[in-house]
């Protein structure tokens, strides 16, 4: 696995990431990761970021995980979701140009607030072709943008997640249309310490299986 810092633009910030890609030539299909809550001490080392980064290059995926602008070295401030929205798309530019990476075959996976501010962008930008959302705080956001996406997408959380009640969770899964995988991971909660290797698993192989 090759890891390499990157710099890119969005709007007038400048923004950190680091690609990475696996051994030999591609080009590679590719995942975006968007971190949780920068306000609450989301990075792009977040442990669950950093595991299916790790996942991903081990199942020959390219990887590009970023920090929102105001977190880690990235430029600016909380955008209060509409900056954020800004740098998500910024990100897919820039993975799009990487060298390595088949521009045809980028999805895109969002952990906590990073899906609810990155799947808005990923269910209406045409080079995303399919999504996940990790631990959905559907309780805090609104996620029915993703009823009606066409796209393959992926739900999975814990059924101790107190953000996300599996009662709730459940439901919103049954009001999806297809293409859809819904995973509830006994045991694990929000934060998914103990279980990251777990559900990097899991969303690696719906990666494998749609792009």
């Amino acid at each position: 696995m090759k890891q390499v810092k990157a710099s890119f633009s969005s709007g007038e910030l400048l923004l950190e990431g680091i690609l990475a890609t696996p051994q030999g030539k591609g080009p590679f299909a590719a995942v975006i990761l968007c971190h949780p809550h920068p306000l609450y001490g989301g990075t792009m080392d977040n442990n669950v970021i950093r595991s299916l980064s790790e996942t991903l290059t081990r199942a020959s995926f390219a990887s590009f995980r970023f920090n929102f602008r105001g977190a880690g070295g990235s430029q600016g401030r909380f955008g209060h979701g509409l900056g954020e929205q800004e740098d998500v798309r910024a990100a897919i530019s820039f993975v799009s140009a990487a060298g390595k990476v088949d521009a045809q075959r980028i999805g895109l996976a969002g952990y906590s607030a990073g899906a609810a501010f990155a799947l808005p962008v990923a269910v209406n930008d045409a080079r995303i072709k399919a999504l996940a959302a990790i631990s959905p705080p559907l309780s805090m956001f609104s996620f029915d943008l993703l009823r009606d996406c066409p796209k393959p997408k992926l739900l999975i959380s814990g059924n101790r997640d107190d953000f996300t009640p599996p009662r709730q969770f459940l439901e919103f899964c049954q009001s999806l249309s297809k293409p859809e995988e819904c995973q509830m991971i006994e045991g694990a909660d929000h934060f998914w310490r103990g279980y990251e290797s777990r559900l990097a698993a899991k969303v690696t192989a719906f990666f494998v299986n749609v792009l």
